[in-house]
Order: C-alpha cells, then sequence, then structure tokens
C-alpha cells in the first residue's frame, strides 16, 4: 500500500475548506482516509493552515509522498518551527 499525504476538500460550494490527510492512494480524493494531519482554509487570510509536524514527520519516514501543495505547507511549518526556537 502506497500512502500519499493530501488534501480532502469539504465545505460548500463557493467556500472549500481542506483536509490534509495521509490515505491510500488509490482511493477517491474525498474517500475514506488513514489519519487527519491538519486543515487548510483558503479563504482566511495570513497563516490558514495548520499541521501536526509530529505527525507529518511520522508518514514521511515511513515512505508517505505528500502531494506538492502539501509539500509546501510542510516546509513553512519547519521555518515557523525552528523560527520560534531561535
Amino acid at each position: 500500500m502506497s500512502v500519499s499525504i493530501r488534501l480532502s476538500r469539504k465545505g460548500t460550494s463557493n467556500r472549500p475548506y481542506y483536509k490534509i490527510v495521509a490515505v491510500d492512494s488509490r482511493k477517491r480524493r474525498d474517500g475514506r482516509y488513514i489519519e487527519q494531519l491538519g486543515t487548510y482554509d483558503p479563504l482566511q487570510e495570513g497563516t490558514n493552515f495548520t499541521i501536526d509536524l509530529a505527525m507529518a514527520e511520522k508518514w514521511l519516514a515511513v515512505g508517505a509522498k505528500p502531494s506538492e501543495t502539501v509539500n509546501s505547507m510542510i516546509r513553512k511549518a519547519r521555518a515557523g518551527a525552528r523560527a520560534a526556537t531561535a
């Protein structure tokens, strides 16, 4: 089973809201997922996503492939975590 980390769309028409999930890559975009890692709200200004870096790192360590969008969110969260500790 190959696992990917990607967005799952929720919300209504013209009001999108996404969950960042770890899912079997053969499943549908909005289908059943293994674990929820965070959220993304594209309509919110400023920092519009939350992600649990520890869970994301766990999935990346076992070979999960993130989508391009989720990969950029993980990079931003890592940079924010480094800046907070420095």
